[in-house]
Parts: C-alpha cells; sequence; structure tokens
C-alpha cells in the first residue's frame, strides 16, 4: 500500500488509451477554488504530489505576479491557459494580452458570454462574435490563442442548427477556437464527439468532466456542483470522447471537477483503471 501511494504521489498525470500515445493530463485551478485560498503554498503543493504539470488558471490568489510565478515554478507547474472576463476582452484587451504576457501562457479564455438570466440571444451571440473576432486577433497578433469556453446556453436552436453554430461559423479559425467541456456540451444534450467530428481542428483545449447518471438536462448553462463525479463513472461518455479528441486536434486537457468532493475525486479520476478506458501510470520518479 505505501509503495502504491509513493507511486500516486510521484507519478504525472498521464493517460493512456490503447495502444496510443500517452497524453499528459493538466488541472483547470478551479477544481480546488475552496482549498487553495486557505493554504497557497500547501495547495500548490498537492496538486504537484498528484502529479499535475499542466493547469489553466488566471489570478494570484493576492500574491505578486513574481512570488506567484516562482510558487508555481517550485511545484514543476507551467500555467497553459488564463482566464479572461467578456468585459476586458471587449474594452481593453490590451490588459488581457498583457496578463497572458505576466503568466507565461499559450492560452487566452473566455469562460462567460453576458446574457440577461437563462435569456440567451442571437443578439447576445453576434455581440460575442464582434468581441471574440477583434480580441482575438489582437492576442493572435501578440503571439497568443483566443478560446472561448462553451457552458451549455450555446446549443439552443437557431436556424436549422444551434446558436453555437451560428457563433463558431462566423468567426475566423485563425483568430477564435474553443475549449470544450464536455460535461458543459452534455448537459444540454449535445454529443461531444459528434461535435468534435463537426468541428475538427477547432478545440484545441478540453475540460475533462463527468456527469452524475440521471442527471436532467437543460440549457441555461446551470449543473448542481455535486452531479460532477469520478471521470468514467458518468454519462458523458469520457473514454469515446479521449479517442476522438485526439484525431479532432486537442491539445491539452484540463481535469476540472466542481463537487465539493474533489480532492477525493480527482485522484480517482487520474489513477483509476476502467474496462474501456485505462487509467495508467506513468514512471516519472527521479524527474
Amino acid at each position: 500500500m505505501a509503495l502504491r501511494l509513493k507511486l500516486l504521489a510521484t507519478s504525472a498525470a498521464i493517460l493512456f488509451f490503447g495502444n496510443s500515445m500517452a497524453q499528459e493530463i493538466g488541472l483547470e485551478l478551479y477544481t480546488f477554488r475552496n482549498q487553495i485560498p486557505k493554504d497557497i503554498p500547501g495547495s500548490f503543493k498537492m496538486i504537484k504530489e498528484m502529479g499535475f504539470r499542466e493547469i489553466e488558471g488566471g489570478g494570484t490568489y493576492g500574491m505578486s505576479m513574481d512570488d506567484y510565478k516562482k510558487l508555481l515554478a517550485s511545484n514543476g507547474l507551467t500555467m497553459i491557459s488564463v482566464g479572461a472576463d467578456f468585459d476586458k476582452l471587449d474594452k481593453d484587451p490590451q490588459s488581457v494580452v498583457e496578463n497572458a504576457k505576466a503568466f507565461g501562457a499559450k492560452y487566452v479564455v473566455c469562460f462567460w458570454i453576458p446574457h440577461d438570466g437563462s435569456n440567451f440571444t442571437i443578439d447576445d451571440t453576434k455581440r460575442a462574435v464582434e468581441v471574440f473576432s477583434r480580441a482575438g486577433k489582437l492576442l493572435r497578433e501578440n503571439g497568443f490563442s483566443f478560446c472561448y469556453h462553451m457552458h451549455g446556453y450555446e446549443f439552443r436552436p437557431y436556424e436549422g442548427g444551434t446558436l453555437f453554430d451560428y457563433l463558431i461559423k462566423n468567426v475566423s479559425p485563425q483568430d477564435v477556437n474553443f475549449e470544450m467541456d464536455v460535461f458543459w456540451v452534455k448537459n444540454p444534450g449535445q454529443d461531444p464527439v459528434a461535435l468534435l467530428k463537426k468541428y475538427p481542428n477547432r478545440f484545441p483545449l478540453m475540460h475533462l468532466k463527468d456527469r452524475k447518471p440521471g442527471t436532467e438536462n437543460n440549457q441555461n448553462g446551470t449543473a448542481d456542483d455535486d452531479s460532477n463525479v469520478v471521470l468514467g463513472t458518468g454519462d458523458v461518455g469520457i473514454a469515446v470522447i479521449m479517442k476522438e479528441a485526439k484525431r479532432a486536434g486537442v491539445k491539452h486537457y484540463f481535469i476540472e471537477d466542481e463537487s465539493s468532493t474533489s480532492v477525493q475525486q480527482v485522484p480517482l479520476s487520474l489513477h483509476r483503471k476502467f474496462k474501456d478506458w485505462n487509467v495508467r501510470l506513468m514512471n516519472h520518479i527521479g524527474r
């Protein structure tokens, strides 16, 4: 048991799928939003010991940027992508550029399009097209890639398709791409695999998250946090998604577990073995 725990604590977060090449899995820091502010050094040590090396975030938890980056470096963590507020992208996109530079990130992600309650409309979508296109162009010119992370409300019907179809078809893939959160594609009743096949090479980033079986679908972008379950035990179909994701051009994967038991669930998501989705440990001891 002691040897197994040591392996879990010192092995990298690597997933193997059949005979395909190993894929490193990162962490969305929102997963530990309740733990990090209470013990910043201890939380990042925990993240390191879980085996993560790539993270997605955006804040410094009250630390100076220099001190925060030193903390990440001391734990072997690389910030792949950082979040950006829609209004900042609209009114001060240069500040978004500077923030991404400060973190040394490759990607900038917007996680929400402002709208009135649960009433997301074509006008909201058209505004997003304009804001994302303008900010995405500036980010590209400064060496960054911009992505939008869907939350489910974008899949409302529109002209024989969905509002998401309108969004993705009206932005340039040079300037705007997407981060697929597989939970938030499943939750409004969509199929993540079908979406990857429909729009290959438009999802360079992916959030891995599973959903408790029996959870009711909705198109409002809302769900009980504790409907997040250990990867491979829910109804999202993680194994099939991962096989297609590699073919579809996904470059970085981040576990995001919004549940109240994320500290307990994330290690299980990383290291448990499933019948058709083998999660194995790659020996990185001594690296």
